[in-house]
C-alpha cells in the first residue's frame, strides 16, 4: 500500500493531516502545537514531499527519517511528525480491520478513566462547575486552577502571602465541595517560581490532590527535580515536550511521578509508546495530554489501551476558540463522526478499525480556520505572567 497524498486540514483551532493511499484508505492525525498551528501545517506539507510514493506500513522507518533527516526539530516540526504518525497507524489499523491497540500488543484495558476540564475566573464559578460535573458523573477534575483563569486584559499583582493564601484556600474550598467523590488534578500552568511552588504544595497537602501539574516552567529538569525533592504532592509534567529525550532527562532526575505525554506533539503513537516504556521502567504513571479535538483523544485512548502504566486521560470540556470556558461536550465534538461519551467517570476505548473515528468531510465549513492571537497577561511591574 503506497501513500498518494498528504494534506494538512486546518479546522477551527485544530490542525489535522489527511493521508490517502492507493487502496482508497484514508488516515487521520492531529498536530498538537495549537499556539503555532500554521507552522505545523507547513511542516506537514514539507514532509509530504518525502512521504508520497512510500509504503504506508513502514511507520517506524518514516518516524526516524522525519526526525533525523536534518539537524532541526522543535514543537511545530514534531507536531507535524506526530500527526503523520497517528494517521499512518490509523491507515494500518483500517487496512487490517483492527483498532490500533491490537497492533501495539492488544488491550491491557477496555475503558479509560477520564478527567474533565474546569475553566472559570472566579472561585464561586469553579465550585459551581465542580457540582455540575459531579452530577454529570465525572470523578476527577483537571485544569482546575486555584489561581483562576483570569483574562489577559487584567493587570496582575498580589503580595506573596496573598497569592499563596488565596490559592491554598481555593483548593480547600474545592475539596470541601467535592469531598472524597472526586480527585483533584491541580493545574498550575507554570505559574510559580520554585519557592512559591514549595509553599503552595505544602499548603495543600491535606487536601490529597492526585497531582499538581506544571508548578514551574518545565524546561529545566534540574529545577523540577529540586522542587520534587522538597514537597510531598506528586508532580505531573511533560505536556510541552517534543522528544523522548526530554522525558528521559526528567525521569533520570526523579522529577515527576506522572508524565504528561502529548501524543500529538511528542512523536505520535510511536513516540508515546516509547515514553510510556521509559516511564514504566521507573514506576512512573502516564497521563496523556489532550486539550485538542476527539482525534487527539482517540490517539491517546489507543495508547492508553495498550500500556500497563496508564493512570487517567484528559477529556477536554472547554477551551472553545481558545477561551477559558467550561462546557459539558468534548472540544471539537461536531467535526468528527463519533465521540466517546463519559459514563461514571470512564469512557469506552474505541474498538473500530484504526482510531475508530474520522473527521467529517465538511469539517472545514463547520469550523473555519482559527489562529490564536499572541497575547500574555501583563504584570503590574511591566513584565508578563505565565498562566
Amino acid at each position: 500500500m503506497k501513500i498518494t497524498k498528504v494534506e494538512p486540514w486546518h479546522v477551527g483551532q485544530f490542525m489535522y493531516v489527511r493521508i490517502e493511499t492507493d487502496e482508497g484508505i484514508v488516515g487521520w492525525g492531529e498536530a498538537g502545537v495549537w499556539g503555532h498551528i500554521a507552522s505545523a501545517g507547513n511542516a506537514i506539507e514539507r514532509f509530504a514531499e518525502y512521504l508520497v510514493g512510500k509504503r504506508a506500513f513502514d511507520i517506524e522507518h518514516h518516524w526516524n527519517v522525519m526526525h533525523r533527516f536534518s539537524y532541526f526539530q522543535g514543537l511545530a516540526i514534531n507536531s507535524a511528525i506526530s500527526a503523520i504518525d497517528i494517521a499512518l497507524w490509523d491507515i494500518k489499523g483500517k487496512a487490517l480491520n483492527v483498532p490500533i491497540y491490537e497492533l501495539l500488543g492488544g488491550p491491557a484495558r477496555t475503558k479509560a478513566r477520564i478527567y474533565g476540564h474546569i475553566y472559570e475566573n472566579t472561585i464561586e464559578a469553579v465550585l459551581e462547575e465542580c457540582q455540575r460535573k459531579m452530577e454529570a458523573g465525572f470523578n476527577a477534575f483537571g485544569h482546575i486552577n486555584p489561581f483562576l483563569d483570569e483574562g489577559n486584559d487584567q493587570i496582575y499583582f498580589k503580595t506573596h502571602i496573598k497569592k499563596m493564601r488565596d490559592a491554598i484556600e481555593n483548593v480547600h474550598k474545592m475539596r470541601d465541595v467535592v469531598g472524597d467523590r472526586v480527585d483533584l488534578l491541580v493545574e498550575l500552568h507554570r505559574r510559580l517560581t520554585v519557592p512559591e511552588a514549595i509553599t503552595f504544595a505544602r499548603g495543600i497537602e491535606d487536601t490529597t490532590p492526585m497531582f499538581i501539574e506544571d508548578p514551574i516552567r518545565p524546561e529545566g529538569p534540574d529545577a523540577m527535580a529540586r522542587l520534587a525533592a522538597k514537597i510531598h504532592v506528586p508532580i505531573a509534567t511533560g505536556e510541552r515536550f517534543f522528544s523522548i529525550y526530554e522525558f528521559e532527562a526528567l525521569l533520570a532526575r526523579e522529577a515527576c511521578e506522572f508524565v504528561r505525554v502529548d501524543v500529538c506533539t511528542c512523536g505520535g503513537i510511536t513516540g508515546a509508546k516509547k515514553v510510556a516504556a521509559m516511564a514504566e521502567a521507573r514506576h512512573v504513571q502516564v497521563v496523556p495530554h489532550n486539550p485538542l479535538s476527539p482525534i487527539g483523544l482517540a490517539a491517546c485512548l489507543q495508547v492508553a489501551a495498550a500500556i500497563p502504566n496508564f493512570a487517567i486521560q484528559e477529556y477536554a470540556t472547554g477551551f472553545e476558540a481558545g477561551t477559558f470556558t467550561s462546557t459539558m461536550k468534548h472540544l471539537g465534538h461536531n467535526v468528527v463522526d463519533v465521540v466517546p461519551e463519559p459514563k461514571n467517570g470512564f469512557v469506552d476505548i474505541p474498538t473500530g478499525p484504526g482510531l475508530g473515528m474520522n473527521v467529517l468531510p465538511d469539517a472545514r465549513k463547520i469550523r473555519p480556520a482559527l489562529v490564536k492571537p499572541i497575547s500574555m497577561r501583563p504584570h503590574f511591574d511591566g513584565f508578563v505572567v505565565d498562566q
